[in-house]
């Protein structure tokens, strides 16, 4: 084997987790990848790889390695494409990972399209609210709502999303509708603690053209999305978040919406991955069909997207 097929072949060990399901892959005895990988180790002078009788994991070393290898192999595959010697074919496996809420709404509904228009993309989903470290943990890409906050990262805001300030009926019945927001401040939330910050994010709103920020204390505060709008519906106070999420409770009334002449700017939603010279072909088709299923939502269709002033407040989609 080439040096070349043996990076293939080693970052193809690191994610299977296994010499023998790689070699299976690969049409190659298991001898021959535990023998190629064996003489990459000897010729770096380091340790790639901790072998046990079930599983394959990869030492520190061994994981720089690991995203070394995928930048030299989809710089080649880039190259190779510009100059028509390769299928511009996307295919691989693509990792990516999803806030949960946006993954419902637009990606697993339409999820099949994509894997019949590629199929030789693997795509390999996560979904959660957390901010997940893409270099250490090989993600390719994610899909977020709120501003960028880690470095290092480029991306593309694919969509800006309406928000809402609401809560149920059975809320408003027991403690009455504000009216202002000095009575806001009165009230309960389910406040929503950011993953980046640690703290509960708090409500924004644009009053004359200027953003307010309102902090309510609450007796419960989650860190899913799902958590947030559960929570208000069974009457534990006010949340902000996506009008999209909400539009079943907010039509059959056992949400309410309060101040709707003030709704806080529009949620933006980025898609995010690595700073890199090229941007491998299955992240960039991966990405573009995210703009195509988002287009309803992009920012240029909303010129409240762009006029809104920008605080430093929530997006909880």
């Amino acid at each position: 084997m080439d040096r070349l097929d043996t990076m293939r072949l080693y970052t193809r060990i690191v994610d299977l987790g296994s010499f023998t399901a790689a070699a299976e892959e690969s049409g190659i005895p298991r001898a021959t990848a535990t023998y190629a990988v064996q003489q990459m180790e000897k010729r770096l002078g380091v340790r790639l790889l901790v072998r046990s009788t079930r599983h394959v994991a990869t030492t520190p070393e061994g994981q720089v390695w690991n995203l070394r290898c995928r930048q030299v192999l989809a710089d080649i595959d880039e190259a190779q494409s510009q100059l028509g010697v390769a299928s511009t074919r996307a295919q691989g496996r693509l990792r990516v990972d999803l806030q949960p809420s946006l993954a419902s709404e637009f990606v697993f509904p339409r999820l099949a399209e994509f894997c019949a228009r590629h199929p030789g993309i693997e795509l390999v989903v996560g979904t959660g609210d957390r901010l997940v470290d893409m270099v250490r943990e090989g993600v390719d890409c994610v899909l977020r709502g709120g501003e960028p906050r880690e470095p290092g990262l480029v991306g593309r805001r694919v969509a800006a999303l309406p928000m809402v300030t609401v809560a149920s009926r059975e809320y408003l019945d027991r403690h009455g509708v504000p009216r202002t927001l000095e009575q806001f401040a009165r009230h309960r939330a389910v406040n929503y603690v950011s993953s980046a910050t640690g703290r509960p994010m708090p409500f924004q709103f644009v009053v004359g053209g200027k953003p307010r920020s309102v902090t309510l204390e609450g007796a419960v505060s989650v860190t899913s999305a799902e958590a947030y709008n559960a929570c208000a519906l069974h009457g534990l106070g006010f949340i902000q978040t996506a009008r999209l999420r909400l539009e079943e409770p907010l039509r059959d009334g056992s949400l309410v919406e309060v101040f709707p002449q003030w709704a806080p700017p529009p949620g933006p939603v980025w898609v995010m991955y690595p700073r890199q010279r090229h941007l491998a072909l299955r992240v960039r088709v991966f990405v573009d069909w995210l703009v195509e299923q988002l287009a309803p939502y992009a920012p240029d269709r909303l010129a409240q997207a762009r006029a809104a002033p920008r605080g430093r407040g929530r997006t909880v989609l």
